[in-house]
């Protein structure tokens, strides 16, 4: 057996030595490929474009955060774009608030605008579509599940040039910008004050004396009212002026008899 074992290593160690440079023409027929050129080409390309980027900021700080400041809102524009489930969200949100007002004092076009949104949404003829940054609302003719041939026939479709008469509202930033417009002073009914003079319907802020008059007549009006202790205390008061007057009387009279 001891003789074996030199001869073993030697065929071990001319395999191994064999074996290493056929690995090695592999690797080398690799990268002399065209595939291997080509991601060659492609890291150089990459790894110069990532040197110029950061030279170039370096060199140019005030342009370089101007286009990551450009990146950066474009970006948080494309992640909070509303979709349709958030328009039906805040639809509904809108329609609870009005619902809690008296419908006397409740403005007309924001209670128009939102039940006209809501019978579409019950009707199913509201769409959403997405443009890459902002997203838009627009109605439809029939909901989509109908099986109406008109509903289902693409050459019956309404053409492009309808859509800006069935807009209804753009998404953008994460707030429905057509739907917050309508709402402002949803809480305010202008019709109203239609019966007043013209000088009684326009109205001015108050200014600071008459806010700080209003809270303090509000804060007094908390307060509990003392009428006992005010009646006692007129009561001390008017016997204190009859004893003057008495007193006064008297000396006077000592007076008259001296006299």
């Amino acid at each position: 057996m001891s003789r074996w074992r030199p001869l073993s290593r030697t065929l071990c160690s001319a395999t191994a030595a064999a074996a290493a440079p056929a690995a090695g023409s592999r690797l080398e027929r690799l990268k002399k490929s065209k595939a291997g050129v080509w991601c060659r080409s492609l890291l150089s390309d990459y790894k110069e474009a990532c040197r110029e980027v950061v030279v170039g900021s370096w060199e140019r700080p005030v342009k370089a955060s101007l286009y990551a400041s450009l990146l950066g809102g474009v970006w948080f524009c494309f992640y909070t774009r509303p979709d349709q489930s958030s328009f039906e969200e805040t639809l509904l949100d809108r329609s609870n608030q009005l619902a809690l007002l008296s419908p006397w004092i409740r403005n007309g076009t924001s209670d128009g605008h939102v039940q006209s949104l809501v019978k579409l949404r019950n009707e199913g003829r509201l769409r959403c579509s997405s443009l890459g940054l902002v997203s838009v609302v627009y109605r439809a003719d029939y909901d989509p599940d109908a099986s109406l041939y008109e509903a289902r026939c693409s050459g019956l479709a309404p053409p492009w040039r309808e859509l800006p008469q069935r807009f209804l509202d753009v998404g953008f930033m994460g707030r429905w910008w057509l739907l917050d417009s309508k709402m402002k002073d949803h809480d305010v009914n202008d019709t109203e004050f239609t019966h007043l003079p013209a000088h009684m319907q326009d109205t001015a802020p108050p200014s600071v004396q008459e806010v700080e008059t209003s809270e303090r007549l509000h804060k007094e009006s908390w307060l509990a009212l003392k009428v006992e202790e005010e009646q006692e205390e007129e009561q001390e008061e008017s016997t204190v002026a009859d004893r003057k007057e008495e007193s006064g009387g008297e000396e006077n009279q000592t007076q008259a008899v001296k006299e």
